[in-house]
Protein backbone atom coordinates (compact mmCIF):
# COMPACT_ATOMS: atom_id res chain seq x y z
CA UNK A 1 0.00 0.00 0.00
CA UNK A 2 1.41 3.41 -0.93
CA UNK A 3 2.17 5.76 1.82
CA UNK A 4 -0.69 8.21 0.10
CA UNK A 5 -3.21 5.65 0.40
CA UNK A 6 -2.17 5.03 4.13
CA UNK A 7 -2.02 8.85 4.79
CA UNK A 8 -5.91 9.15 3.07
CA UNK A 9 -7.49 6.26 4.88
CA UNK A 10 -5.93 7.50 8.34
CA UNK A 11 -7.21 10.83 7.72
CA UNK A 12 -10.34 9.34 6.60
CA UNK A 13 -11.09 7.80 10.16
CA UNK A 14 -9.34 11.15 12.13
CA UNK A 15 -11.92 13.65 10.19
CA UNK A 16 -14.87 11.17 10.66
CA UNK A 17 -13.98 11.08 14.29
CA UNK A 18 -14.79 14.91 14.65
CA UNK A 19 -18.09 15.70 12.02
CA UNK A 20 -20.52 15.35 14.07
CA UNK A 21 -18.75 18.06 16.97
CA UNK A 22 -17.84 19.91 13.98
CA UNK A 23 -21.10 20.55 12.76
CA UNK A 24 -22.38 21.44 16.44
CA UNK A 25 -19.16 23.76 17.07
CA UNK A 26 -20.25 25.84 13.89
CA UNK A 27 -23.94 25.95 15.00
CA UNK A 28 -23.26 27.20 18.42
CA UNK A 29 -20.31 29.48 17.39
CA UNK A 30 -20.76 30.17 13.57
CA UNK A 31 -17.51 30.86 11.00
CA UNK A 32 -13.89 31.33 12.13
CA UNK A 33 -12.12 34.34 11.91
CA UNK A 34 -10.05 33.25 8.76
CA UNK A 35 -13.24 31.46 7.62
CA UNK A 36 -14.96 34.85 8.21
CA UNK A 37 -11.42 36.55 5.58
CA UNK A 38 -12.05 33.51 3.23
CA UNK A 39 -15.83 34.55 2.25
CA UNK A 40 -14.79 38.60 2.53
CA UNK A 41 -12.10 37.65 -0.12
CA UNK A 42 -14.86 35.65 -2.31
CA UNK A 43 -17.38 38.35 -1.68
CA UNK A 44 -14.72 40.98 -3.53
CA UNK A 45 -14.02 38.77 -6.36
CA UNK A 46 -17.49 37.70 -6.94
CA UNK A 47 -19.16 34.27 -6.49
CA UNK A 48 -23.35 34.97 -7.29
CA UNK A 49 -24.43 32.81 -10.24
CA UNK A 50 -21.12 30.69 -9.60
CA UNK A 51 -20.58 26.98 -9.65
CA UNK A 52 -18.54 26.12 -6.49
CA UNK A 53 -16.22 23.25 -6.06
CA UNK A 54 -15.15 22.85 -2.25
CA UNK A 55 -12.36 20.36 -1.81
CA UNK A 56 -12.29 18.83 2.26
CA UNK A 57 -15.80 20.29 2.05
CA UNK A 58 -16.23 19.03 5.67
CA UNK A 59 -19.72 19.22 7.21
CA UNK A 60 -20.59 21.81 4.18
CA UNK A 61 -21.46 24.87 6.07
CA UNK A 62 -18.61 27.51 3.50
CA UNK A 63 -20.22 25.95 0.46
CA UNK A 64 -24.08 25.99 1.87
CA UNK A 65 -23.66 29.68 3.18
CA UNK A 66 -22.54 30.42 -0.34
CA UNK A 67 -25.31 28.82 -2.07
CA UNK A 68 -27.53 30.80 0.58
CA UNK A 69 -26.07 33.85 -0.59
CA UNK A 70 -26.28 33.50 -4.48
CA UNK A 71 -23.90 30.90 -5.32
CA UNK A 72 -25.70 28.49 -8.34
CA UNK A 73 -24.49 24.97 -7.80
CA UNK A 74 -21.63 23.48 -5.26
CA UNK A 75 -19.94 20.20 -5.37
CA UNK A 76 -18.65 19.19 -2.05
CA UNK A 77 -15.57 16.60 -2.23
CA UNK A 78 -14.16 14.95 1.23
CA UNK A 79 -12.74 11.41 2.11
CA UNK A 80 -14.95 10.82 5.33
CA UNK A 81 -17.74 9.47 5.16
CA UNK A 82 -19.16 10.35 8.82
CA UNK A 83 -18.49 14.38 7.41
CA UNK A 84 -20.52 13.86 4.22
CA UNK A 85 -23.19 12.44 5.83
CA UNK A 86 -23.67 15.68 8.06
CA UNK A 87 -23.19 17.91 5.03
CA UNK A 88 -26.08 15.97 3.36
CA UNK A 89 -28.48 16.03 6.38
CA UNK A 90 -27.40 19.87 7.02
CA UNK A 91 -28.30 20.43 2.80
CA UNK A 92 -31.48 18.76 2.96
CA UNK A 93 -32.39 21.11 6.12
CA UNK A 94 -31.72 24.19 5.09
CA UNK A 95 -33.01 23.26 1.37
CA UNK A 96 -30.66 22.85 -0.72
CA UNK A 97 -30.06 19.82 -1.14
CA UNK A 98 -31.32 20.13 -5.31
CA UNK A 99 -28.40 22.25 -5.37
CA UNK A 100 -25.56 20.47 -3.89
CA UNK A 101 -23.21 17.25 -5.50
CA UNK A 102 -21.12 15.25 -2.86
CA UNK A 103 -17.84 13.23 -4.05
CA UNK A 104 -16.67 10.38 -1.29
CA UNK A 105 -13.10 10.05 -1.70
CA UNK A 106 -9.45 11.97 -2.11
CA UNK A 107 -10.00 14.36 -4.15
CA UNK A 108 -5.76 13.50 -5.57
CA UNK A 109 -7.73 10.68 -7.05
CA UNK A 110 -10.84 11.07 -8.03
CA UNK A 111 -9.78 12.82 -11.21
CA UNK A 112 -12.23 12.97 -13.89
CA UNK A 113 -15.48 12.11 -11.66
CA UNK A 114 -14.94 15.63 -10.76
CA UNK A 115 -16.40 18.12 -13.24
CA UNK A 116 -14.47 21.99 -13.54
CA UNK A 117 -16.23 24.72 -11.35
CA UNK A 118 -16.33 28.49 -11.56
CA UNK A 119 -15.07 28.89 -8.10
CA UNK A 120 -12.50 26.64 -5.80
CA UNK A 121 -12.09 26.41 -2.29
CA UNK A 122 -9.86 24.96 0.16
CA UNK A 123 -10.58 25.53 3.60
CA UNK A 124 -7.73 24.32 5.55
CA UNK A 125 -7.14 21.58 3.16
CA UNK A 126 -3.38 22.38 1.87
CA UNK A 127 -1.89 21.49 5.19
CA UNK A 128 -3.90 18.03 4.73
CA UNK A 129 -1.20 16.91 1.69
CA UNK A 130 2.05 15.94 1.89
CA UNK A 131 2.14 17.09 -2.11
CA UNK A 132 0.84 20.66 -1.72
CA UNK A 133 2.47 21.39 -5.27
CA UNK A 134 0.48 18.12 -6.53
CA UNK A 135 -2.96 19.19 -5.11
CA UNK A 136 -2.96 22.85 -5.84
CA UNK A 137 -1.79 21.97 -9.71
CA UNK A 138 -5.02 19.75 -9.74
CA UNK A 139 -7.34 22.01 -7.99
CA UNK A 140 -5.97 24.69 -10.67
CA UNK A 141 -7.18 22.03 -13.31
CA UNK A 142 -10.79 22.26 -12.18
CA UNK A 143 -11.01 26.03 -11.48
CA UNK A 144 -12.61 28.62 -14.35
CA UNK A 145 -12.18 31.76 -12.76
CA UNK A 146 -10.75 31.53 -8.64
CA UNK A 147 -9.30 29.46 -5.95
CA UNK A 148 -9.84 30.81 -2.08
CA UNK A 149 -7.18 29.28 0.29
CA UNK A 150 -6.93 28.91 3.93
CA UNK A 151 -3.34 27.11 5.32
CA UNK A 152 -1.17 27.76 8.24
CA UNK A 153 1.64 30.47 8.19
CA UNK A 154 4.90 29.40 9.12
CA UNK A 155 5.85 31.04 12.71
CA UNK A 156 7.08 29.13 15.44
CA UNK A 157 4.10 28.30 17.47
CA UNK A 158 1.90 27.64 14.31
CA UNK A 159 4.91 24.79 14.10
CA UNK A 160 5.17 24.00 17.82
CA UNK A 161 1.01 23.48 17.86
CA UNK A 162 1.75 21.16 14.34
CA UNK A 163 4.05 19.20 15.97
CA UNK A 164 2.63 18.48 19.15
CA UNK A 165 -0.70 17.32 16.95
CA UNK A 166 1.28 14.99 14.62
CA UNK A 167 2.98 13.56 18.03
CA UNK A 168 -0.37 12.90 19.43
CA UNK A 169 -1.39 10.85 16.11
CA UNK A 170 2.13 9.19 16.43
CA UNK A 171 0.83 8.22 19.59
CA UNK A 172 -2.54 6.78 18.48
CA UNK A 173 -0.62 4.91 15.86
CA UNK A 174 -2.07 6.86 13.03
CA UNK A 175 -0.18 7.50 9.77
CA UNK A 176 -2.20 10.93 9.16
CA UNK A 177 0.12 14.08 9.61
CA UNK A 178 -0.63 17.74 9.24
CA UNK A 179 2.29 20.05 7.22
CA UNK A 180 3.12 24.03 6.81
CA UNK A 181 4.15 24.18 3.54
CA UNK A 182 5.96 27.34 2.51
CA UNK A 183 4.07 30.22 1.64
CA UNK A 184 5.84 31.77 -0.77
CA UNK A 185 6.05 28.69 -2.84
CA UNK A 186 2.27 27.89 -2.61
CA UNK A 187 1.55 31.57 -3.88
CA UNK A 188 4.27 30.74 -6.88
CA UNK A 189 2.84 27.91 -7.78
CA UNK A 190 -1.00 29.19 -7.97
CA UNK A 191 0.48 32.39 -10.23
CA UNK A 192 2.59 30.51 -12.06
CA UNK A 193 -0.99 29.13 -13.30
CA UNK A 194 -1.78 31.94 -14.47
CA UNK A 195 -3.58 33.85 -11.39
CA UNK A 196 -3.51 36.51 -9.84
CA UNK A 197 -3.81 37.47 -6.10
CA UNK A 198 -6.60 39.68 -5.63
CA UNK A 199 -7.25 39.31 -1.52
CA UNK A 200 -5.15 38.57 1.40
CA UNK A 201 -5.75 38.18 5.07
CA UNK A 202 -4.43 36.49 7.99
CA UNK A 203 -5.06 35.60 11.51
CA UNK A 204 -2.25 34.33 13.72
CA UNK A 205 -2.09 31.11 12.82
CA UNK A 206 -3.85 31.47 9.02
CA UNK A 207 -3.15 32.95 5.79
CA UNK A 208 -6.28 33.74 3.47
CA UNK A 209 -6.18 33.99 -0.03
CA UNK A 210 -8.29 34.60 -3.21
CA UNK A 211 -6.60 33.91 -6.71
CA UNK A 212 -8.44 35.33 -10.00
CA UNK A 213 -7.67 34.06 -13.65
CA UNK A 214 -7.39 37.47 -15.36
Amino acid sequence: MSTSCCHSDSAKKVFSFFAHSSRKRFEKKGFEASQKQLLAGLEQVGYRGATLLEIGCGVGHLHQSLLEQGANTAVGIDLAPKMLAEAREWANQRGLDDRVDYLEGDFMELGDSVEMADVSVLDKVVCCYPDAHGLLQQSLVKTRCAVALTYPRDRWFVRLGTGIWNFVLWLLRSDFRTYIHDPDQIEKWVTGDGLDKRFEDQTAAWTTQVFVRP
